[in-house]
Order: C-alpha cells, then structure tokens, then sequence
C-alpha cells in the first residue's frame, strides 16, 4: 500500500528522529511511504496567516504526524483543513482526545485512551544489521538528571571493571558527564571519544558494531536505542533521587525481560548469537496501521 505523509518539524532533533522512526515503521511493515517535510508553525502564525498556501500542491495526506509541542498546532491545522489523521509522537502538552493518534511511551503513564498507543520507550531508528564486530566494546556516559543523582565514585569503579574485559573499547561521555569522571582514566585496548568530537552519524555507526554496549542508567533514550542493535546492553546503575521513578521503572521492566543487565560483572559472560532489536517502531506503526483500518487483523 502507499502512504502519504506529511511530518511537521519543530527543529528539535530528537523529535524529529522519533517521527522520522515512526516512517521506517511503516516502511517495514509494506507501505511504501511519500514523507513530505514541513516545518511547523507557531500558534500566533498560524491564527495570523493560517498554514502555508504552498502545502495545497502537496499530495492529501494519509496520515499528519508531529512529535514536540511546536508541532501540535500545524497538525491540528492541517487535520482540519486537508484531511487524514492526526499523529502525535510522546505525550502532548494539548488533549490527547484532540489527536487521532498518539505513540506515547509506557513510562510516561498516559490515560487508557482508545487513540493511545504504547512504546516501550521512545522510538528510535533502526540500525544497520549484521555489522556486529566480536571483541568491541561501547561504554556511554550520562550525567546527573532529574531522576538520578551522579555517584562519580562509583561510576569510576564500574568503568574499571569493565575496561579490565580485554575488549577493543570505545568509552563516550556527554554534556552532562562531570569533567573528573574521565580524568585520569586509562583505555588500554581502545580510545576515549569526547562528545565534543564525534562526528554526525558516529554514534550510529559504534551501536550497530559492538558487541557490548554498556550505558549509565541515567540515559533512558541512549539505553533505547542501543537496543536497537544487535549487542548485549548494560546498565551502569546510579543512585536513584526518590523512590517512585518511573524511569529506573522503565529499565527494571526491560531487565525483568532479560533485554538488558544491570550487572557489570555479567561483561565477562561470552556473547552469544545475535540479539533481536526492540524494534518499537515497527509495533507502533503496525498498530497505528490496524487501528486506521489500513492493516487487516
């Protein structure tokens, strides 16, 4: 079947990757998909001027998809005035029941409504397959959050352990990382890549060749999309900030599934065949499909 989608982009690259993962859902699932990109609108703009006389040239849209609050009015607008259905990606700031569609994930606790539809975590893009490299070894650093404090120390201790594996490492920190969590710090059989330096489409490439992936509990959407390749991945734990997280929640269910270790020890277990990504995607469009009536039970 052919789709024609129009994807309202707020600038944010993380939404943006969210609703350009839901495409390859589809994509996945048969559909031959015609994406047309539109930036979205502010509110104001759009109760000035309305949408973009430009986009009546564009093909009615099947489906209108949006992902972060910049982009809920467009896909309101353009629900009203051209037809299809209204997507939203994550939990809106307007109604849910405004929307025909949102992919919500599970951790952020959304009402049990008809239009809801769960992902565990947020929705990542596939990797490539088959590109698995034995011996290689990825280490992914968060920093203190809203959810987890940062425990230097401790996290210092759990590099070492791993680093002790002989695997060819590639150890990665990010914005949040505290400057002393590497300071000092040696990597024997591999290198230190500082975000600072990573080129675009890097990480992509370093998920879909480890064998391991070790990520600190802190980084929900880097710990998503690490399962999306074929490597073992684990879980550096951190201190919790309160009892009730709904983010270590969200990690505990996927060891509970045997998806993931929070043990660091369990680097020394061999690897074994191949594991199957997560694949959130394609669930979320194969649902988004049947409940559209566009996929037969």
């Amino acid at each position: 079947m052919r789709l024609t989608v129009w994807r309202f982009l707020d600038g944010n690259r993380a939404h943006e990757k969210q609703t350009a993962a839901l495409l390859c859902g589809l994509r996945a699932c048969g559909c031959a998909v015609d994406s047309h990109d539109i930036p979205a609108a502010a509110l104001s703009t759009l109760l000035r001027h309305g949408l973009d006389q430009q986009l009546r040239s564009l093909p009615q849209p099947d489906f209108i998809v949006g992902a972060g609050h910049r982009s809920h009015w467009s896909v309101l607008f353009a629900r009203r005035y051209f037809g299809g259905r209204s997507v939203v990606v994550m939990r809106p700031s307007l109604p849910l029941h405004w929307f025909d569609f949102a992919v919500i994930p599970e951790h952020d606790r959304p009402p049990p409504l008809e239009n809801v539809i769960l992902s565990q975590g947020a929705l990542t893009e596939p990797l490539p397959r088959g590109r698995r490299r034995p011996g290689k070894g990825l280490i992914l650093l968060g920093g203190p959050s809203k959810h987890f404090s940062w425990d230097t120390a401790a996290v210092r201790g759990s590099l070492q352990r791993l680093l002790a594996e002989p695997l060819e490492w590639t150890v990665s920190d990010s914005r949040r990382t505290p400057e002393e969590t590497l300071r000092g710090l040696s990597v024997e059989s591999g290198e230190i890549c500082h975000w600072r330096d990573c080129p675009p489409g890097w990480l992509a490439e370093q998920l879909a060749e480890s064998e391991q992936i070790w990520v600190t509990g802190d980084s929900v959407s880097m710990i998503f999309e690490a399962l999306q390749s074929e490597a073992r991945v684990g879980v550096i734990p951190l201190p919790s900030r309160r009892p009730a997280n709904k983010v270590r929640a969200a990690v505990q269910r996927l060891v509970d599934q045997e998806r993931l270790t929070d043990r660091v020890e369990d680097v020394a277990i061999p690897v074994g065949a191949p594991r199957e990504p997560l694949a959130q995607e394609v669930l979320c469009a194969r649902a988004l499909l049947r409940r559209s009536d566009w996929l037969a039970e």
